[in-house]
This record gives C-alpha cells, sequence and structure tokens, in this order.
C-alpha cells in the first residue's frame, strides 16, 4: 500500500521509524519531509502534502505525526477530501477507519510511546471501512458539505 508520510521537528524522530517499519512491511512509503530535523520548522506544508498526495492516489493512506497530533490533523483535514483522525490508543486507530473511513492517521509523538505508534500505524493500515449504512451515510453527509458548503439538515 502507499502511505504519505509526515511530521514536523517534534515527529520527525517518529517519521523515520516509521518510515522503516513501512518498508519492512511491504509498504510503498512517500515521504513529504521534512526530510531533515529543523527546529524551527512548520507542520502546515509537510501535512498538507500528506492530504493531497492521499487524495490524488486512490487506494492510499497517510500518517501526519507532530507533538501532539492536534495542529498536523487539522493542517490535513484541510485538504478537501482528507478525513483525518488523531489516535492515542488501539481503539482510535482502529476506529478511525473502520467507523469514519479516514484516509490519514495523526499522531503525538510526545503523546505515545513510539511502539504503540507503530501498533497504531498498523491497526490503521489493517482495518477496513465497515461500510454499515449508518457510518456510510454519515461519510456521505460530510463529503456532500464539502462539495456544496450547505450544513446537513437538522433532524
Amino acid at each position: 500500500m502507499r502511505v504519505y508520510i509526515g511530521s514536523d521537528h517534534a515527529g520527525y524522530e517518529l517519521k523515520e521509524r516509521l518510515l522503516g517499519w513501512l518498508a519492512e512491511h511491504g509498504h510503498d512509503a512517500v515521504d513529504c519531509g521534512p526530510k531533515r530535523l529543523d527546529p524551527d520548522d512548520d507542520y502546515p506544508p509537510f501535512c498538507i502534502r500528506v492530504g493531497e498526495g492521499v487524495v490524488v492516489s486512490p487506494g492510499s493512506l497517510g500518517v501526519v505525526i507532530g507533538g501532539s497530533g492536534n495542529g498536523e490533523q487539522i493542517a490535513a483535514n484541510k485538504v478537501r477530501g482528507v478525513r483525518a483522525a488523531l489516535a492515542w490508543s488501539d481503539d482510535t486507530a482502529r476506529l478511525s477507519r473502520e467507523h469514519n473511513d479516514a484516509n490519514v492517521l495523526a499522531l503525538g509523538a510526545r503523546m505515545v510511546d513510539p511502539a504503540d505508534a507503530v501498533r497504531f500505524v498498523e491497526l490503521f493500515l489493517t482495518t477496513s471501512f465497515s461500510a454499515e449504512p449508518r457510518h456510510s451515510r454519515r461519510i456521505r453527509m460530510l463529503g456532500e458539505y464539502e462539495r456544496t458548503g450547505q450544513a446537513p439538515p437538522l433532524p
């Protein structure tokens, strides 16, 4: 599977570790940067590139990493067609795919142990969207809002 991955300085070390893990497990990892550790870099350029890559490459997924993962998730979600989810546990990593059909996973390198982060990525990559009607309906609502700017009607 093609996996786009990017970080800022706080997530750089974990990104490098995940790049190795992805390669060892046969994934086509695309490093969206940074290419070197720069304590003054900003996360938006890297995370937006991850999102853009995922959107134009059907079947691919993405991972964005920062200190908390929050800003990185927000940046990735600015790309039309991205559904980025922050994971901090096995359940949040798995459910992001199973219920939300997330296509980008956000991780906080300062919030989770590196071994846990690897496991979250593995769960994210190996879990499929359930396609249950309630989840599919919600994803369609989000997509329609993204296309039209019109909020779904209230129940």
